[in-house]
């Protein structure tokens, strides 16, 4: 080969090796916020792994449910014999309280994100039997596996309830937690008939209710018209 040859080629691979260099991708910005400018990362990478302890019926049951009541009966209206008894915070101890509902809420609804079991070893739900109204921890995975934006979808409402009542908490806003109430509720139970108890429809109330009725009727002590 010719000294010209080599000359081009060295020159050639120099080049090569700046392109490649000045391609190479940039350091991970670990301080990156999720869907903001300036982060090349859709989410902030985790400080270490996560895994689960309990199922999603425990989680819901012994966490997010309990602490879900601090924001259900901060507010309410009942009527009594005696007369009406109005529920509302007026403390700092209050407002605490409805706080860490929320902060609850809205930290403890991505503990959902993690993959786990459904319900404990064993437990099949109420989806046993021709009149069963429940699925079972395995159709409910399917059912997740199959659409995971839906899944996603609930979690982020939930979390947003949560973020509305930090907000509440803040500017100790009494009559806008009528409405967080009522949004969480939505929030709940939307996911509740999509996921645990799809089976209890308008129908399935109905029949219900026909079938007390015939049995109250059936009883030896009521009084036939």
């Amino acid at each position: 080969m010719k000294t010209a040859d080599l000359s081009i080629c060295f020159v050639g691979i120099v080049s090569l090796v700046v392109l490649a260099c000045s391609q190479a991708p940039a350091a991970p910005n670990n301080n990156a916020r999720p869907g903001r400018a300036g982060g090349d990362a859709v989410s902030a990478p985790l400080w270490g792994d996560m895994s689960p302890v309990v199922s999603v019926k425990e989680l819901m049951r012994d966490l997010i449910d309990p602490l879900a009541d601090n924001i259900f009966n901060a507010v309410s209206t009942v009527m009594t014999m005696q007369g009406t008894i109005e529920t509302a915070p007026k403390t700092e101890e209050d407002w605490d309280k409805i706080r860490i509902g929320a902060v609850t809420m809205a930290e403890g609804a991505y503990l959902l994100k993690v993959r786990r079991p459904f319900a404990p070893a064993g437990d099949l739900n109420n989806s046993v039997g021709p009149d069963a109204v429940e699925l079972s921890p395995d159709q409910i995975t399917a059912k997740v596996d199959r659409d995971p934006v839906e899944w996603n979808a609930r979690i982020e409402a939930l979390r947003n309830v949560g973020l509305q009542v930090l907000d509440i908490v803040k500017r100790k806003d009494v009559a806008e937690l009528w409405d967080a109430a009522e949004n969480l509720d939505i929030a709940c139970e939307s996911c509740h008939r999509s996921y645990w108890y799809p089976g209890e429809t308008p129908e399935f109330y109905r029949k219900l209710d026909s079938e007390l009725h015939r049995r109250v009727g059936n009883r030896p002590d009521t009084k036939q018209p």
